[in-house]
């Protein structure tokens, strides 16, 4: 995975963070996100063109569609990252 500190400039983006939550429900095309984020099919192209570049959704076509899917696996790899430096004891199942 690339550094923390890209990590977090991508993540820095509230509309990317809505993304990664559609997905984690079920996979979509990009006019169902667009929809549900109430922003354009292109706008919405761009932010998921960055989380597949970081590898955090990937993608598939089916027929005229481009399934986009959250890949789990790198999200649990930034969660174990920030589970590295958070300090609120919230990894431990301990809250301050």
């Amino acid at each position: 995975m690339k550094d923390d500190a890209e990590l977090f400039k991508i993540l820095s983006v509230d509309k990317r963070i809505e993304i990664i939550e559609l997905l984690k429900s079920e996979s979509m095309i990009v006019n169902a996100i667009a929809e549900k984020l109430g922003i354009t099919p292109s706008a919405t192209s761009q932010h998921l063109r960055v989380l597949k570049n970081f590898n955090l959704v990937s993608d598939e076509r089916h027929g005229f569609n481009i399934i986009y899917t959250l890949n789990r696996d790198s999200l649990e790899k930034c969660r174990q990252r920030l589970n590295r430096i958070c300090i609120c004891g919230c990894a431990n199942g301990n809250k301050k």
